[in-house]
């Protein structure tokens, strides 16, 4: 489905003062980018998108960005785009697409340009989390963080003091299997109340079929999936879960806890705006000819790519292997969160963004956008903007 010469593809409509390139020989990828402002000496801004986006999402915010004195530069991840070179298909080695091979891909993409330091990393949604183990594994690399929509809630914690040498009874009850049995199975829990987690429901074979479709369909499928999560949709009012509970979770759009039987088509087709939803609210910041060219790029390469990121979050076995060694370990740079404040991304880990000032240790606190969805960046880019680089000067070292 991907072009094995993607620089045939039609030109993207961008903003002027933003460049389309490809930097080949990118651990094994051929990484398409956009960059603005490039003049070899500018402090480097590198953009991580998230799902389903591509370094598109990006093009309202860069040019502001560049304005200010930046080398902006976004990406299509791997999985996504224009990006080649990365194995297509649900039955692939999945190891590609762990957080550590993220990094990596990252790191290399970096020096590639020129670049031994990232000045400051942005990711929205999944690229949020991939920003944050950049962050984490490398702080000397890239030296700044903000998380858009999604929190992190830093590495898996490591069974501790399980072989103690004194207590021969706490020994004998952790062999017999002893453990606290409370917590319930989020699966079974959301499948009596007749609902599914999108996340589950993203790494399944069937999740790609369900989304993929003609140019026509994945217009109509773009359309309805960004306005359901925006602010446009009057029913996006977050409230805090209490914990991982089924019936919490519950409380969450169809978009996140999905009807049992119900593809993410059919959610989308539950919301779709009417034309006047499109006329007056939609297009204020995402256009028709938008629309158009993320449905011509998932038209090309499908959703599998971008769905196999979900599958090693959701494979306890893949996630445990990748990153385990960094158990214990915290986001030492400069690192703050910003949302929408009508995006349930905040919500969703109940807790996570409560916690964010013990994963991060030099944690600027948050910045909720009123008027705004999951799509921040694209909903408010002028207030994004602005608050990206109030953060960026107020985490500056002081001058002698």
């Amino acid at each position: 489905m991907k072009p094995n010469n993607p620089t045939s593809l039609p030109d993207l409509p961008l903003p002027q003062g933003i460049r389309s390139r490809f930097v080949p020989n990118i651990c094994g990828l051929t990484f398409h980018i956009l960059e603005a402002g490039y003049d070899g000496r500018k402090p480097l801004i590198l953009l991580l998108h998230g799902f389903p986006e591509i370094a598109y999402s990006w093009r309202k915010l860069m040019p502001l960005l560049a304005d200010a004195g930046y080398y902006v530069v976004a990406c299509d991840q791997r999985g996504y785009g224009r990006t080649t070179g990365w194995q297509d298909g649900y039955d692939v080695d999945l190891t590609p697409f762990t957080y550590s091979r993220g990094v990596r891909d990252m790191v290399a993409l970096v020096s590639a340009l020129g670049y031994e330091t990232v000045s400051t990393l942005v990711g929205h949604d999944m690229g949020s989390t991939v920003a944050a183990w950049c962050a984490l594994t490398r702080p000397d690399f890239f030296r700044r963080l903000i998380m858009l929509a999604s929190p992190f809630q830093g590495p898996p914690s490591l069974p501790f003091n399980t072989a103690p040498s004194q207590n021969i009874d706490q020994a004998k009850d952790i062999e017999d299997g002893a453990e606290d049995k409370s917590d319930e199975d989020i699966h079974e829990g959301l499948a009596k109340l007749g609902l599914k987690h999108y996340k589950w429901y993203y790494s399944t074979r069937q999740a790609n079929i369900d989304m993929s479709g003609s140019k026509s369909e994945l217009e109509n499928f773009f359309r309805g999936y960004f306005h359901q999560k925006s602010a446009d949709w009057d029913k996006n009012e977050p409230v805090r879960l209490n914990s991982w509970k089924a019936s919490e979770l519950a409380k969450m759009p169809n978009y996140y806890i999905m009807p049992l039987s119900s593809t993410m088509t059919d959610v989308v087709n539950a919301t779709m705006p009417t034309e006047e939803e499109i006329r007056v609210k939609n297009s204020r910041w995402m256009s028709n000819e938008d629309v158009e060219v993320y449905a011509q790029e998932y038209s090309r390469t499908g959703f599998q790519g971008a769905l196999n990121w979900y599958r090693t979050m959701t494979d306890q076995k893949n996630w445990g292997q990748d990153v385990e060694m960094f158990s214990g370990m915290k986001i030492a740079v400069p690192a703050t969160y910003m949302a929408g404040e009508q995006d349930w991304g905040r919500c969703q880990l109940p807790g996570a963004v409560e916690k964010l000032g013990d994963v991060c240790t030099r944690y600027t606190k948050e910045t909720i956008v009123p008027r705004a969805g999951h799509w921040i960046q694209q909903e408010q880019t002028e207030v994004l903007a602005r608050a990206i680089l109030n953060f960026i000067t107020s985490t500056e070292p002081k001058k002698d």
